[in-house]
């Protein structure tokens, strides 16, 4: 996988340095030409083939916001990408480090691949940055409580979806975390399934004609229908339920989620996906990435907390309720009572 990575992330890596009206054929240049005479791969149905796996765990170097210091430049420079791709490559390096001396740490836990050349996964708006929050957006961010920003968990509310193995929510759980990046497509006459390695989750996206179910019926991942524009999968997700989104702040029930996928070459698919909630965000968003396959790529189990103790431990460890139990704990081992 690592070679496979490697040279698909070199098939664009240095292409001149772009001005703003050059950003289109950059983004054209992270796909490359299908052979002679190639054309969609279709079912047994007729529709064209996504099947296989898409794992994105080789796109963990590539930012979802574009740091702001690029301003509305999309691209690295061939200077800026070459120490980006030496830095990536010194992060894959630690695992073949922790090989040699017998340990196992962050070279072995984090699957992060080599960056793309495009500077973020939001490609829109310009600036390749979330639209500002709305009143309520604020609010809701600064109301949101996980294991990134707390320090002493005092009960459920404490941890986020993420931290609680509930979901990533959309459109987080199509893109890659620190590991477990595997996304695998299945497709059926009027269904495609959509199957996650990170929590386990598939999604379940309905070709049939049918409409959403009412609003009332919310779904961590939403509802998905879809229907195909040429060779294009175009998926529109509603229903979702509020809280259940890890973007630039929790959800509303009125995010909407329209995806495009679309298979470009044998070995690469163009996802695309434009995201609105109009409660928390004053504008939407689009996310934009070459997906690439990888058939050998294996499906792990996602074992989310080892024992299923780490969610008390938090708790018992850091909320005054069990102050008393902490310092009883430590007096014995100090006498010796544990020995």
């Amino acid at each position: 996988m690592r070679t496979k990575v490697f040279a698909a992330a070199l098939a664009f890596a240095f292409i001149g340095a772009p001005a703003m009206a050059q950003d289109a054929a950059q983004m054209e240049a992270r796909f490359e030409a299908p052979p002679a005479g190639w054309e969609v791969p279709r079912t047994d149905w007729g529709d064209p083939d996504l099947r296989g796996k898409w794992p994105v765990d080789y796109l963990g170097q590539t930012p979802r916001e574009r740091p702001a210091h690029f301003g509305t430049r999309a691209f690295l420079t061939d200077e800026e990408y070459r120490e980006a791709f030496a830095d990536a490559q010194a992060q894959l390096d630690r695992y073949d480090e922790e090989v040699q001396v017998g340990v196992m740490s962050m070279g072995h836990w984090a699957e992060r691949g080599h960056p793309l050349r495009q500077n973020s996964m939001v490609v829109e708006p310009e600036n390749g940055r979330y639209p500002q929050l709305t009143a309520l957006g604020q609010q809701l961010r600064a109301n949101e409580h996980t294991s990134w920003n707390t320090e002493v968990f005092d009960s459920m509310d404490d941890f986020g979806i993420f931290d609680r193995c509930l979901t990533r929510g959309l459109p987080s759980s199509m893109l890659p975390g620190a590991y477990n990046g595997g996304i695998e497509i299945f497709q059926s006459p009027g269904l495609v399934a959509i199957s996650l390695e990170m929590i386990h989750e598939t999604r379940m996206v309905y070709l049939d004609g049918r409409s959403p179910p009412p609003a009332n019926m919310q779904y961590d991942l939403g509802y998905s229908i879809g229907h195909w524009e040429g060779d294009t999968l175009v998926i529109e997700t509603t229903n979702f339920r509020p809280g259940m989104s890890a973007g630039p702040a929790p959800n509303s029930e009125q995010l909407h989620v329209t995806e495009h996928l679309t298979i470009r070459n044998p070995d690469q698919i163009h996802y695309e996906a434009w995201v609105s909630d109009p409660l928390v965000m004053e504008g939407s968003y689009k996310l934009d990435l070459p997906w690439l396959r990888d058939s050998d790529y294996g499906m792990f189990e996602y074992a989310c907390h080892e024992g299923n103790v780490q969610v008390r431990g938090y708790i018992t460890s850091t909320s005054p309720r069990f102050a008393a139990e902490r310092e009883a704990a430590w007096a014995s081992r100090e006498s010796g009572g544990d020995e």
